[in-house]
Formats: C-alpha cells, structure tokens, sequence
C-alpha cells in the first residue's frame, strides 16, 4: 500500500471516529440542552419584523461584498495572467463587471428591503 492510500485510509477511519464522538462529546458538554432538564429556561422567543429585516439586511450585504471580493480577485489573476490573450482579458472584464455588480447589489440591499419591509407592513 503506497504512502498516500495509508494516509487517505487513516484520514478516512479518523474522521468517520471523531464525528460521532464529538456528538457524544458535546450531548455530555451540554445535558441540560440534549436531555430538556426541567427548570432551564429555553428562550423561543421569535424577533419582531423590524429585527429579521436587519438581521437579513447585514447577512445580505455581507454574502454580496464577499462573493464581490471573490470576482474582483479573480479579476485581478485573470487579467496578471492573461499574458496579451483576448479571451483572457475578456473573461477578466466579466469578472470585473460581476464584482461591480455585486458592490452595488451590496449597498442597494438596505434599500430594497427597506422597500420589502414597507410592503409587508413592518
């Protein structure tokens, strides 16, 4: 058996024993939680509508700047590694043109879900 099949094969068996001894671990961690002992107070309480829309307005914003990041790198190495070829300047400027996109998705968001937020009556 060559030297990467036995890492792969010890990987393999370390994490099929890790995963569930870590549900075992954190069920022991927190008995409270797992077993619902009486006399802890869970808190259920759903937020009001105002609340969620932040909380989606942030989360939004967030996964929109960092996917915009992502193209605007990607961006960048397509055009340092175009090297004169048209095809790859041209698929650089797409990526280009998607993160500009995606930055102003990102700053329009508090916008459109303020829009949301008046429909729904909040």
């Amino acid at each position: 058996m060559s030297r990467i099949a036995l890492h792969t094969l010890l990987a393999r068996t370390a994490l099929r024993a890790l995963v569930p001894l870590t549900g075992v671990g954190l069920t022991l961690w927190f008995p409270a939680i797992a077993y619902a002992v009486p006399g802890v107070a869970v808190d259920l309480a759903a937020n009001s509508l105002p609340v969620v829309i932040g909380n989606l307005r942030n989360w939004i914003m967030g996964i929109l700047a960092a996917v915009a990041t992502l193209f605007l790198v990607l961006a960048g190495v397509y055009w340092a590694t175009a090297g004169g070829d048209p095809a790859q300047v041209e698929r650089a400027k797409l990526a280009l043109r998607n993160a500009l996109i995606g930055y102003g998705l990102a700053v329009l968001a508090p916008i459109l879900l303020q829009v949301v937020q008046g429909i729904v009556g909040g």
